[in-house]
């Protein structure tokens, strides 16, 4: 029987994804739930696996592919077996092996490799020159090679031949260059932020928080809140408590723009920016006003490290209402934040600094941090913009008002 491989129904919010690599080679054995590929969108990597165990009969597919929802990528035969005789040549014995998968597939020899056909003298010139079917694009029809695309294939320069994937690197005496294609994380990325400066009327208003309070209070229960909940208690839980409540005291910060509508949102999605091998993610924590800050914490905690694995679900990375990124982590001192479209807002926290300061009429040392606040100006007045981002200062100089709703 023929299982068909398809790509997964993708969100609307994702119209297509690009095949990275193939983990098996046409006439290998595949077992049931075995990963077979993985495919990259831009906003995370899904594992396709097989979803019965038997032989891969042809990629249809190759890596670096665009493709897109349910669209066919590769099929397997439960019914068929891998037997290569012991004593032959490894080249033989591959010919024989996929001679013999082509046969219980009921399928041409010549097929296998691509999923589609290779002409004869397309199949003779490709033996000759040494290049694998599966490299050359079919411009036939129903994508049969032809023996004119291996020709084409021949012709192209080394770097045009490589993989999507490839860094290319160049020479010029004894200066170097590596050309690297974007991920379509990057690329994506970097869309969404050249569409948001094009589209959105930003501005960034800043203040200054003493960050001594919530360090003191974090200093005082942070082993009794570990034991008692299991996780660290951080930094970031609090200002996502601080965001939720000035975002209900100013709605239109959490509003985001529909046309000539805005559309104001009755929940409270807070996206926290996560940095992940393949570039900064950000996965949303829903309805973060009905949490816990132990339970927002160990949210948080969960994004840092399926982040790093490339473990998130495009249902987390989709969506928000407000975003809150923490360039502190990494030494910021201060940086006016892009907004994550179709946001309105977005918070950005930076490193806490010791710095002289005046309280009641003396000079004091306090631990500081600049707080940034970017913001639609289509739709968010300035007063509203500040009064929001003092909002946040208050409740972080002074967490009793979180208890209080003050």
């Amino acid at each position: 029987m023929i299982i068909e491989i398809l790509v997964p129904q993708l969100p609307e919010s994702v119209s297509e994804a690009s095949l990275l690599q193939w983990k098996k080679k046409v006439g290998d054995a595949v077992a049931r739930d075995e990963q077979l590929i993985d495919i990259e969108t831009d906003k995370v990597v899904l594992e396709i696996a097989a979803p019965q165990a038997g032989v891969l009969v042809s990629i249809v597919q190759a890596e670096g592919a665009i493709v897109g929802s349910l669209q066919l990528i590769a099929t397997i035969d439960t019914e068929a077996t891998v037997a290569a005789p012991a004593n032959t040549s490894t080249a033989a014995g591959e010919k024989i092996r996929v001679e013999a998968v082509a046969k219980e597939a009921g399928v041409s020899a010549s097929a296998i490799g691509f999923g589609t056909a290779v002409m004869p003298a397309a199949k003779k010139l490709a033996a000759d020159s040494g290049v694998n079917p599966a490299e050359v694009g079919g411009t036939g029809r129903g994508g049969r090679v032809l023996k004119e695309d291996v020709q084409n294939h021949l012709a192209k320069p080394a770097a045009a031949a490589a993989p999507a994937s490839a860094p290319v690197a160049t020479q010029q005496g004894d200066r170097t260059e590596q050309r690297v294609p974007m991920s379509r994380l990057r690329a994506r990325v970097a869309e969404r932020l050249l569409e948001s400066q094009q589209t959105n009327a930003i501005l960034t208003t800043f203040n200054e928080i003493n960050m001594k309070p919530l360090m003191d209070l974090r200093n005082k229960y942070k082993e009794k809140f570990e034991k008692d909940h299991g996780v660290k208690l951080g930094f970031m839980g609090f200002f996502v408590k601080a965001a939720v409540h000035a975002l209900k005291k100013f709605p239109i910060v959490n509003a985001s723009v529909d046309g000539n509508d805005i559309v104001y949102h009755g929940y409270f999605d807070i996206g926290v920016a996560v940095g992940s091998p393949r570039g900064l993610v950000v996965p949303v924590i829903r309805n973060a006003d009905q949490l816990s800050l132990a339970e927002i914490e160990k949210t948080i905690a969960d994004f840092g490290k399926r982040a790093q694995a490339g473990k998130l679900s495009m249902d987390e990375l989709t969506g928000g209402t407000y975003t809150i990124s923490n360039g502190g982590t990494f030494g910021s001192m201060m940086s006016t934040p892009i907004i994550n479209p179709p946001q309105s807002a977005i918070l950005g926290m930076h490193a806490t600094k010791e710095r002289v300061v005046v309280e009641n009429g003396e000079m004091v040392i306090r631990p500081m941090m600049y707080l940034a606040q970017s913001y639609d100006h289509r739709i968010i007045d300035g007063r509203e913009a500040v009064l929001s981002l003092v909002a946040i200062k208050e409740v972080i100089e002074d967490p009793a008002r979180l208890l209080l709703d003050i």
